[in-house]
């Protein structure tokens, strides 16, 4: 299986981006002389993270699609042909054996380039409700690998594709220097890469009017590089200031969760899947801006009973810092929620996709998908 090519497209944000990246390391960890290379969006985030990646790229001014907002889609018609040109001169550069879209407009056009020019091609879907790409590409690709397997009830795909529900490919350790976490039990509170402004107003108005602390709890708070200083400066003021600590980001987090007691979190489909492969339990406030994205992921993961769902609209005063604290002060319901977690997590999802994705490399371009003898696509495969 030595010295395929295999392109890689995805980003706009870190949850389309980082799957892409961590089927990448396992990818080469299967085959080192594996040749990997990415096409990302030149907004996204991928523009400072792919430059420090080690891996080949190109950025390309892709835009996402604006349905609620139809009126700035100009963007669009402007680009495209900068984009089209881009896109061809990186397939006649890298000629890839295969083309792997991690979801988000960034792996839209590369995907549909691929098709158009008959390369093998992959989709990975990170969440229950899956993306407009996944939907609309899904019936012309070879692979689909599902992060949920509830994805599946809400896809078609074509007759000769293959679906596997694997999970989402998770990072199996930190790539830099390990997070040094406080001694005791640890309360994590994240809103993803960026951070989470409803979140972290929620929680401060929730830790302002609190009266008491829990026992031995200490909590890392990752605000966002934009409102760390905001929420360092009021977290000062509070009674329990010297508890609670304070971080814009922490880089390799999802790799490194094994001291953590209790998250609480958006429902970001890959922070998930890593809360579940460490068998962390959460508290999950889904993003309202998300569509039914991470709405649909939370109610999956609190229907298997790893984790407790707060909506931001219906949160009253309080209410979110007394689930926490309830959650901390029942440790038996705890432990329960933490193996339902394990049960779900799927920490070789990364391996078990990737070694589906250098199988595909390896067929025939000429040579349609493995069918059974109706020839519909052989049977779904699921962790």
């Amino acid at each position: 299986m030595a010295g395929f090519r295999i392109l890689l497209a995805g980003g706009g944000t870190g949850g389309h981006l980082y799957p892409a990246l961590n089927l990448a390391r396992a990818l080469r960890r299967l085959d080192p002389a594996v040749r990997l290379s990415f096409i990302g969006a030149s907004r996204g985030i991928e523009e400072r993270v792919l430059p420090e990646s080690g891996y080949e790229y190109r950025l390309l001014p892709m835009q996402p699609l604006h349905r609620s907002r139809p009126w700035r889609n100009w963007r669009l018609l402007t680009s495209t042909p900068v984009v089209l040109r881009g896109l061809a001169q990186a397939f006649s550069e890298w000629d890839p054996h295969l083309v792997v879209g991690t979801g988000g407009y960034a792996s839209g056009p590369a995907l549909l380039w691929a098709i158009r020019r008959g390369a093998r091609t992959a989709l990975q879907e990170q969440n229950a409700e899956p993306g407009l790409v996944t939907r609309l590409l899904a019936p012309r690709v070879d692979q689909v690998h599902l992060g949920y397997p509830e994805a599946r009830e809400r896809l078609k795909v074509g007759e000769s594709t293959r679906v596997f529900a694997y999970g989402n490919p998770v990072a199996i350790e930190p790539v830099g220097a390990p997070y040094d976490w406080p001694q005791g039990r640890v309360v994590l509170v994240t809103g993803g890469s960026q951070g989470a402004l409803g979140l972290n107003r929620q929680l401060l108005e929730d830790l302002t009017a609190a009266s008491s602390w829990p026992q031995d709890v200490h909590l890392v708070w990752a605000t966002g590089p934009a409102h760390r200083d905001h929420v360092a400066e009021m977290v000062a003021r509070l009674p329990f200031a010297d508890r609670i600590r304070v971080e814009p980001f922490i880089p390799d987090l999802g790799a490194q969760l094994d001291r953590v007691s209790l998250a609480i979190s958006r429902a970001g489909a890959m922070f998930l899947a890593e809360l579940q492969a460490a068998g962390v339990p959460a508290v999950l406030v889904p993003f309202p801006g998300a569509g039914a994205h991470q709405s649909t992921n939370a109610r999956a993961v609190q229907a298997a009973g790893a984790a407790v769902m707060c909506l931001e609209s219906e949160l009253k005063p309080g209410e979110l810092w007394e689930v926490a604290c309830g959650l901390l002060t029942d440790e038996a319901r705890r432990a329960r929620m933490a193996r339902a977690a394990l049960e779900r997590g799927a920490p070789d999802a990364a391996e078990r996709i990737a070694f589906e994705l250098l199988d595909l490399a390896a067929a025939d371009p000429s040579r349609p998908a493995a069918t059974d003898s109706t020839g519909r696509s052989v049977v779904e495969e699921e962790r």
